[in-house]
């Protein structure tokens, strides 16, 4: 799965730094995928980060 940020609806909850933070980092206010992270095997906590995400910034495609 490819897994990416929207930082157009990102507001900065930092959720998916803290729930994935070997995949998602906080930057500039916003959340990112770390540089070489966005190829992921299916990985409940990177979904657990998507879903949870207030804004649904947190986009998984297969």
């Amino acid at each position: 799965m490819k897994v990416s940020v929207d930082r157009t609806v990102c507001y900065g909850s930092a959720e998916c730094a803290h729930r994935a933070p070997s995949v998602f980092a906080f930057e500039d206010g916003y959340g990112m995928v770390r540089p070489g992270r966005e190829e992921q095997d299916d990985d409940p906590q990177v979904r657990e980060a998507a879903e949870k995400c207030p804004s649904q910034a947190v986009v998984i495609s297969e």
